[in-house]
This record gives structure tokens, C-alpha cells and sequence, in this order.
């Protein structure tokens, strides 16, 4: 992780990025461009390279209207996982969630992770998260699940 690089999508080329590893992470829900471009006007989305090399992405949603909680994704691809790129990007992805909350010291953050990545699940959980829901996209899928970490 000597020159990771984490920036906003701005253009086709981030957002091609952005697109190739949430695919590549959840293949479930892979994502055609028009609908990864859907999500840009809404979302905070970044892209993650060390060096030149791709190697993750994250979603900042912001908490609905009323309040609620901001949602944080962090990707890393698989043959990037455990060298502490997903605790950068998490770290960074939670101060961008505390921003759009700034009346609270510790905003309520969920998660969603595909099961299947069993990785993810344990990220979660050792940051205190904890399972709040889960759903199937369709009968006998991998269901999808929703982890909560309460607000200080």
C-alpha cells in the first residue's frame, strides 16, 4: 500500500473503474454503466489505486431525509484483500458518512454486504457492525445483508 490514491469519480474512465470492481466484488448485482452513472448524482462514489493499479472503490449514501444513518461501502478486489487498503478506505469512507451528519459526534453507519463475500461480513463485524437485516434479491439467492453500527 505504498502509494494508495483515492479519488471521486469524475469522469467514464472512474466510473468504468468504480463499476468494474463493484462487479467484480458483488457478481450477484453486477451494474451496467447507465445504472453506475445513476448512482454518481446521488452517491459519493471513489475509485482506489495503488499506484496505477485498481484495487477497490466506495459508496457513500447519505442518510435518508429525517435522519437515519448514512451507508458506507467499501470493495477491495480479492487479490488486494489484507494488506490494509480495506481499513484505508473504510476510515476514509466513515469520515465522508460523519460530514453529512455533522450534528452528531458518532453518526449511525450501516452496511450492506453480499454474503457470499464472507470476507466483507468479517470486515464488518470487527468494526462493530452488526447485522440489522437481510434479503433476497429472488427466491434461493444469496441474500444480501444490512449491518448497523449504532450512533455514540
Amino acid at each position: 500500500m505504498s502509494s494508495l490514491r483515492i479519488g471521486p469519480v469524475t469522469d467514464d474512465a472512474t466510473l468504468e473503474d468504480w463499476r468494474l470492481v463493484h462487479n467484480a466484488v458483488v457478481p450477484d448485482a453486477a451494474m451496467s454503466t447507465d445504472e453506475a452513472r445513476e448512482r454518481v448524482g446521488r452517491y459519493l462514489l471513489e475509485v482506489a489505486y495503488d499506484g496505477d493499479v485498481l484495487v477497490g472503490c466506495t459508496t457513500v449514501r447519505p442518510p435518508e431525509a429525517g435522519g437515519g444513518a448514512s451507508t458506507v461501502i467499501v470493495r477491495v478486489l480479492p487479490q488486494w484483500r489484507g494488506r490494509g487498503l480495506g481499513s484505508a478506505l473504510y476510515e476514509r469512507a466513515m469520515r465522508q458518512a460523519a460530514e453529512q451528519a455533522p450534528d452528531q459526534a458518532t453518526p449511525a453507519v450501516e452496511t450492506v454486504v453480499w454474503a457470499a463475500n464472507t470476507a466483507g461480513v468479517r470486515f464488518a463485524e470487527a468494526r462493530g457492525f452488526a447485522e440489522v437485516d437481510r434479503y433476497e434479491p429472488e427466491p434461493g439467492a444469496v441474500p444480501y445483508l444490512t449491518l448497523r453500527r449504532p450512533s455514540a
